[in-house]
């Protein structure tokens, strides 16, 4: 039985959906009551929220690797406020919070995004059954995945980081911001029917994108951008990409293509806050995923 599920915004300072949607339901906490669970919120990063930037130190939602957590020389402020989080959700092991939603925005073209914490039935299933609810939603599991990853949303097995985009840094938007707040009292009414014995249907197969490697912008040998996303693959998230079509376009005006060999499908396209990262595309596999009966 579920019995706390973890409403965190604010991971990023500049990422206003979630900072607004955990404040709204601070303030009208009866707007999360479900009979069968209790519901926490968090603002997880409040100073990066105070300044608007998407972190003070270092990226918080990279903070969460478990050697980190125990290392105590890592002093930043994001490294300090992990612990802190950790304490309050965590520990990995054995989490507090039974199910962590960690809300995020993009500004690539990825509608709304699952992340799930790991592979675990429940977020299968219930990712399923949120599909048949609103079938633009994509379930995405990135390279890192699992309690050994350094997210937030590791802090439990179960759970996602969910993505929506493309919003601009530091701007709202009210049809993500109302299909967000929609989507997430899905979720709370599906695990209440869960803990009630009164589970709805859920689909026997769900389709999954796989991340299988990142890839950078082309660069010079100082590390200094030489081109950009190509324009016809802007915006194309999820889109599939074949083999030899064009992926970047360099500032001379010279087309550089995709030499992989098997199909494709780009994620995080052209992301913001990924150019400090060096990755301006995640590539996936799409996959079908039997879930059984039940």
């Amino acid at each position: 039985m579920i019995q706390k599920v973890a409403i965190v915004g604010g991971t990023h300072g500049n990422e206003l959906l979630g900072v607004y949607l955990v404040k709204k339901w601070q303030e009208f906490p009866e707007l999360l009551q479900r009979d069968s669970l209790k519901c926490v919120t968090l603002i997880s990063n409040p100073a990066a929220v105070a300044i608007k930037q998407r972190y003070v130190d270092r990226d918080l939602n990279r903070c969460f690797a478990a050697n980190d957590l125990a290392d105590e020389d890592l002093n930043s402020y994001e490294d300090r406020r992990a612990k802190e989080i950790a304490i309050r959700l965590g520990p990995k092991d054995h989490p507090l919070a039974d199910v962590i939603l960690d809300l995020h925005t993009t500004t690539s073209n990825m509608g709304i995004s699952l992340l799930p914490s790991s592979k675990h039935p429940f977020n299968l299933r219930l990712a399923a059954y949120l599909h048949s609810l609103y079938p633009d939603i994509r379930i995405c599991f990135g390279l890192q995945h699992g309690q050994d990853a350094p997210m937030l949303r590791s802090l439990s097995p179960l759970g996602y980081t969910i993505e929506v985009g493309p919003i601009a840094q530091g701007v709202l938007n009210a049809d993500l911001f109302q299909r967000t707040e929609q989507l997430v009292h899905e979720i709370l009414n599906y695990v209440d029917a869960m803990n009630q014995g009164n589970l709805p249907p859920v689909p026997s197969m769900v389709t999954v994108y796989q991340a299988i490697a990142n890839v950078d912008y082309p660069r010079n040998s100082s590390g200094e951008l030489q081109g950009m996303v190509h324009p016809q693959l802007q915006f194309k998230d999820y889109e599939p990409l074949p083999p030899g079509q064009p992926m970047f376009l360099s500032f001379t005006g010279e087309e550089i293509f995709y030499s992989g060999e098997t199909l494709v499908y780009p994620v995080f396209i052209n992301e913001a806050a990924y150019y400090e990262k060096q990755i301006a595309i995640v590539l996936t596999e799409k996959q079908r995923v039997d879930l059984g009966k039940g």
